[in-house]
């Protein structure tokens, strides 16, 4: 029986539905971390419980938003691989959608944060040629499942494309110069100083 495949070329796919998790998760964690350090002392030393119920109430709001946003941005993501290239588009109110060529890409990384591992999902990050020494890759494939899979086909691909990234993915080398074509350059530039080296004979005479 013929393996299945995740990421099938020219036809878009989207993360798993379990980032809506993931960010939702994050975001509660981030929250409560700052609302313990700093709200919620000043909620505890107010005088007036009605204060405290309507900042409670904000929070509450903020956090809806927060869930509603999440699900829209998910909505508006995909991202679609092809013969020479990658695609994709993400976006709620302002949305960005972006063309990579597979001979731009010089590292694949695959990111997995303890709330993500839990989730069984990973973040694929491709830094490209144009990106390179940035902290920030030019593309992250987000929320994925069957990661693995999905590195090994981009890779190829890269392959394909003439690349000179590295098997494991990150990184780029440079073409080895073979010694044949070595030893021909050295004799160009030797026959290259002898040529300067008469001239300059001819001109002290």
């Amino acid at each position: 029986m013929a393996p299945e495949i995740h990421f099938p070329l020219s036809t878009p796919f989207k993360p798993a539905p379990a980032l809506v998790n993931w960010f939702i998760i994050d975001f509660s964690l981030i929250a409560i971390f700052i609302l313990a350090c700093t709200v919620f002392p000043i909620l505890m030393s107010m005088p007036d419980a009605l204060i405290a119920v309507a900042f409670l109430v904000c929070i509450i709001v903020a956090f809806g938003l927060f869930a509603y946003w999440v699900k829209l941005y998910y909505n508006s993501m995909w991202y679609e691989l092809h013969e020479d290239e990658m695609r994709w588009k993400r976006g709620v109110w302002f949305r960005t959608t972006g063309i990579v060529p597979y001979n731009r890409i010089t590292n694949l990384d695959l990111k997995q944060g303890p709330v993500m591992r839990w989730l069984n999902i990973s973040t694929l990050s491709i830094q490209t040629a144009g990106y390179s020494g940035q902290a920030v890759p030019e593309i992250r494939i987000e929320a994925i499942e069957h990661a693995e899979e999905l590195r090994e086909l981009v890779r190829t691909l890269v392959r394909q494309s003439g690349s000179g990234i590295h098997n494991d993915g990150t990184g780029t080398s440079p073409p080895a110069q073979s010694a044949t074509g070595s030893m021909s350059t050295n004799l160009l530039m030797l026959d290259e100083l002898k040529k300067i080296r008469f001239l300059l004979e001819q001109k002290k005479n």
